[in-house]
């Protein structure tokens, strides 16, 4: 066997075993956060104006209150089915948290501005819509699809992110995690 044979074979080996670690262990502390949970980098996200949401920019995560994001489709059924479970959650929670809904539609494109208004009006949205046609915030959640949600504290933290549709309880108890991460009592739980 040649010496450059033994070493690819070594070396493939390393890559294989750290990528096993990395896949059972999770990514290094140093990329995380002190509790574990990783940290979200901001990002400023273009507002539109909708029912409940003005034209405008938005930091994504919130640097004085924990932060909901709802990605979400104007095109997606579960997306549209999930609304009044997201109304619901709005209510209980949403004077505590950032409690906004994104998407990655190629508003101006594929999509107007006005009729992600019309479909946000039409199913009862009423918080800040985001439009994030880079899908740069996208990435930085890791979303594999619409409808899925992620709840971060106000150090920035995930403290919660699940893909799928969801009931207005889930949604609650997933923002409930940033809010307790923060030490700030809900009003899902004064009531």
């Amino acid at each position: 066997m040649r010496r450059r044979d033994l070493l690819a074979g070594v070396g493939s080996l390393a890559v294989i075993g750290s990528a096993g670690a990395v896949a059972i262990q999770g990514m290094p502390s140093f990329l995380e956060g002190d509790n574990g949970k990783p940290i979200a980098d901001p990002y400023t996200i273009e507002t539109i104006n909708a029912r409940g949401s003005e034209a405008g920019e938005v930091r994504v995560p919130a640097t004085d209150r924990p932060t909901f994001v709802d990605f979400f489709g104007t095109w997606c059924a579960p997306c549209a089915k999930q609304m009044p479970a997201l109304v619901e959650a709005h209510d209980r929670l949403g004077d505590d948290v950032l409690f906004m809904s994104v998407t990655n539609e190629n508003v101006g494109g594929s999509v107007t501005e006005a009729e992600v208004a019309d479909w946000w009006a039409d199913h009862d949205g009423n918080w800040t819509v985001g439009i994030d046609p880079t899908a740069e915030l996208s990435a930085e959640y890791s979303i594999g699809g619409v409808p899925y949600a992620v709840a971060i504290d106000a150090d920035g933290r995930i403290q919660w992110s699940e893909g799928g549709r969801k009931s207005a309880d889930e949604l609650v108890d997933g923002i409930e995690r940033a809010l307790e991460a923060d030490g700030i009592g809900s009003q899902a739980e004064a009531e």
